[in-house]
């Protein structure tokens, strides 16, 4: 009996080099060789004690039923409130959209956006599933290069061309760079004057450091589609919830997409982020940030030393550093990872996962560990480089 082939669209869909790097650094775990993770971006810190206990209560009070497929009033009103009280941003709560995790929003945003053909202008280095969902829907994503110079907002603007509109992660996923508010302003102005859509990625909204925390809704939001999620700064990953604010316009179609996509966002799952904007959590939640904060200085100082390139200012958000190899001389980024691995029990990502913009020359570091592993995890990397 024969099978049929996978969809040609697969043929686009690349493997995440860093899931094989986790699968082996898993292995070696198990092995006894106490690998040093700073592969996953994932943080190390439970969910918080009362998002828990929000949960448990959910579920013991019988809060198992399908919900409205947009999410519970309660929680997109809070949701809207989060944005008032800590961004001074006026966000209608019918235009938040709960969703199963950010991606279940990008999912949303993108089918109710492209049509086949679209092109798609987006940073590279970047999150790999933003282009790939992209091509799933029949979209075409053009890299906007973004390093070693950092993002260009007028060369963002120049290169509009016949793009549909633009994706932009700020805090960004692997260089943690933050894109300056007027700067996206100004992006946001150039893609509105053509008719063009704006989405911005603001995941790790929360995660940032030198800088106040910001938001693209606090300056407008015409045009402008927001994601963001409760997996990162939130520390509830596993919950798999997050959000987006969408233009009123696109809130009918963006539910009917919903309704046959997921029907509803996880019921649990929803009822603990309720939790999750508590003054207790927000304040713990705060002293986690101070930590990440403390860790990127301690991982940057020590990649530095060790010859790494880096970007002449510390990144200023997300939990990452990514780093060029070339002074090191131990060949691309993908084999110097494996061999760190094997070599060095030290587990971190491949820059080629994050696309194509001289990403073969770098590797992602996550310090979603402890300091005393990470100190660890330099001792290894610098035995590994000078040996």
């Amino acid at each position: 009996m024969s099978f049929p082939e996978p969809a040609q669209r697969m043929r686009s869909i690349a493997p995440f080099r860093v899931m094989e790097i986790l699968a082996r650094a898993q292995q070696l775990d198990r092995e006894g060789r106490e690998v040093v993770h700073m592969e996953v971006g994932e943080p190390d810190f439970p969910a918080p004690q009362a998002v828990n206990e929000a949960a448990r209560s959910a579920l013991a009070s019988g809060e198992t039923h399908y919900t409205p497929a947009l999410g519970i009033p309660a929680l997109r009103e809070a949701i809207a409130g989060y944005y008032a009280t800590r961004f001074g941003a006026t966000v209608d709560p019918c235009q938040v959209v709960v969703t199963p995790g950010a991606s279940g929003a990008l999912q949303l945003i993108l089918g109710a956006l492209i049509d086949p053909g679209d092109r798609v202008l987006l940073q590279d280095p970047g999150y790999p599933c933003n282009r790939h969902m992209i091509e799933m829907y029949g979209g075409r994503p053009r890299a906007l290069p973004s390093m070693p110079e950092g993002f260009d907002a007028d060369l963002a603007a120049v290169a509009i061309g016949d793009a549909v509109g633009m994706m932009l992660a700020t805090p960004a996923n692997p260089t943690g760079e933050v894109i300056p508010t007027g700067e996206m302003q100004a992006i946001h102005e150039a893609l509105r004057e053509r008719g063009r859509f704006l989405i911005v990625d603001e995941i790790y909204q929360g995660l940032q450091y030198d800088s106040p925390v910001q938001t693209a809704l606090a300056h407008a939001d015409d045009g402008l589609f927001v994601i963001n999620s409760f997996s990162k700064f939130f520390g509830m990953t596993g919950y798999r919830i997050g959000w987006a604010v969408v233009p009123a316009a696109f809130v009918e179609p963006i539910e009917r997409l919903a309704q046959n996509l997921f029907l509803s966002p996880p019921t649990a799952a929803q009822h603990a982020a309720l939790a999750a904007f508590s003054p207790a959590v927000m304040d713990l939640l705060e002293q986690r940030r101070a930590q990440f904060e403390s860790r990127r200085n301690q991982l940057y100082d020590g990649l530095h030393a060790l010859g790494f390139e880096l970007p002449p200012a510390r990144p200023r958000g997300a939990f990452y550093l990514y780093a060029g190899i070339d002074a090191l001389g131990r060949g691309d980024g993908e084999t110097f990872a494996r061999e760190l691995l094997e070599q060095a029990a030290a587990a971190i990502t491949p820059g080629v996962d994050f696309g194509s913009q001289g990403t073969a020359r770098h590797v992602r570091f996550a310090y979603t560990t402890d300091e005393g592993r990470i100190a660890e995890g330099l001792e290894r990397i610098a035995g590994f480089v000078r040996g």
